[in-house]
């Protein structure tokens, strides 16, 4: 019999591991493979997956989430296989883990523990260091004292609370819990300046461009996609959570049109939900943009599995930030961005069959092959992106202030100036833009008055409209 697992880390190492799940109603998994998303998870953790052991339920046992018998069963079935580790495809509490634990004698990893160990592994910012290690810190305190078990040994059966028991178990479960809480209220600090930060580049980024968001599940093709569209550089890989950071470059779409385009972090079932409010800066590049590219690996048998959880961690991210403009006393202007999907790895399909089911289910996606910048879908992609950014072309024939630089410079970079003459205080510029540049424009109040227009008294003359003070707010921010 092996000697129990101290826990003395929750990090996953390089172990003979087996899977373990409890299949309840409400279960979200794909049925063709039950274990297939969590083998991946834990061989990019660094596991030898030697087992895999499920059982169906109602309802979740309380003291040990799957039944007692089924624990046994988990017990022998990892003495058989010499595995040293089991890896719950779920969330276990403290007292659950600590309880399995003392059953299958072996280290207890739960779905969230995983995760966390694989973006600890990842992280290469410091934004994604302190966003891992909040999250982690967060993950840690509530189970300190189970991963403190082993010093209960020390000081017999009776554990840490009778009398005569105190020891340096106790001790050193008070200072650690000190340690972390005083830890975790440095990260606290020193992370929210770094959000602030990127709010504020966010916001003004929104303001100055049109914004694009890449988003879809790990591993969907997001940051290949990326790079084929721009000369990102960004780091691809075939794995999991190789992408932890956003990274924003500038993408022409052509027709003298440029537009800011971000690959951020990909999206997974069941995410910690500690692990997405310490992320929550780097999601907001979702969330304020103008429009979102959703990349889907429509090769892989869980596509529809993944399209719905990235759908629905998108909605409850735009809840929760119009939650957040409701208690900074900002109206929610319930604008949400237009979404584009996007079938990647088609090249890896045997047939198109699947592709003309979503193509007839999801009408207005766009087949891609990331791998291959040529591919007629990525020219597509761009020439949706064009008239999204444009909102619709209008012929003008406008005055402008000669000390309006900014308004003149967005003229000619963001749309197609025909002719210009030059006046005392003003120069005429015929010019052909796009119409959400120049709402854009107005709502920033650019001092320009459109020619052959009365509508307010003066012959040839508009006035621009100012924006409402909650924009012009939110555009501050």
């Amino acid at each position: 019999m092996p000697a129990p697992k101290e826990r003395s880390t929750i990090k996953a190492q390089s172990e003979r591991a087996v899977l373990a799940a409890v299949r309840l109603p409400d279960s979200n998994y794909d049925a063709r493979d039950p274990f297939g998303e969590l083998t991946a998870l834990a061989e990019q953790a660094g596991a030898i997956i030697v087992g895999t052991l499920e059982q169906r339920l109602d309802r979740p046992v309380a003291g040990t989430y799957m039944g007692t018998g089924k624990v046994k069963e988990l017990r022998a079935l990892c003495d058989r296989l010499d595995a040293s580790m089991v890896i719950f495809d779920h969330d276990l509490s403290p007292r659950q883990m600590a309880n399995i634990e003392e059953v299958v004698e072996r280290k207890i990893v739960d779905r969230s523990e995983l995760i966390l160990d694989i973006f600890a592994s990842r992280a290469t910012t410091i934004e994604a260091q302190l966003q891992v290690e909040l999250a982690q810190l967060e993950y840690t305190y509530p189970r300190l004292r189970a991963m403190w078990d082993h010093l209960e040994r020390i000081v017999g059966s009776g554990g840490m609370t009778g009398i005569g028991t105190r020891g340096p178990g106790e001790q050193q479960l008070e200072i650690d819990r000190r340690l972390a809480q005083r830890r975790r209220l440095a990260l606290q600090a020193r992370l929210a300046e770094v959000q602030a930060r990127k709010r504020r580049m966010v916001a003004q980024r929104n303001v100055d461009h049109f914004t694009v968001g890449i988003v879809g599940y790990t591993n969907a093709g997001k940051s290949t996609l990326f790079n084929a569209l721009t000369a990102g550089g960004a780091y691809a890989d075939d794995r999991l959570f190789a992408t932890l950071t956003t990274r924003t470059r500038e993408w022409d779409v052509g027709g003298g049109l440029r537009v800011m385009l971000s690959d951020t972090v990909g999206f997974v079932r069941d995410l910690p939900h500690n692990l997405i409010a310490s992320f929550r800066a780097t999601l907001e590049e979702a969330t304020h943009a103008n429009l979102l590219l959703i990349v889907l690996d429509v090769s892989d048998p869980a596509a529809e599995l993944h399209y719905k959880t990235v759908t629905e961690t998108l909605d409850a991210l735009f809840d929760e930030a119009e939650a957040a403009e409701k208690r900074d006393g900002v109206t929610p202007t319930g604008r949400r961005p237009e979404r584009i999907l996007l079938l990647n790895k088609v090249d890896r399909l045997r047939d198109n069959a699947a592709l003309l089911v979503w193509q007839r289910t999801h009408p207005g996606c766009i087949a891609v092959c990331a791998r291959e910048p040529g591919h007629p879908g990525v020219a597509e992609v761009a020439e949706r992106v064009r008239a999204a950014a444009q909102g619709g072309e209008l012929d003008l024939e406008l005055d402008v202030e000669l000390t309006d630089s900014r308004t003149i410079d967005t003229l000619e970079k963001r749309g197609r100036v025909v002719s210009r003459t030059y006046g005392p205080g003003s120069v005429r510029m015929k010019v052909r833009i796009g119409r959400r540049q120049f709402d854009q424009l107005r709502s920033l109040g650019a001092r320009m008055k459109i020619v052959g227009d009365e509508a307010d008294g003066r012959p040839g003359w508009r006035s621009p409209e100012p924006a409402p003070a909650k924009t012009r707010a939110r555009a501050k921010r």
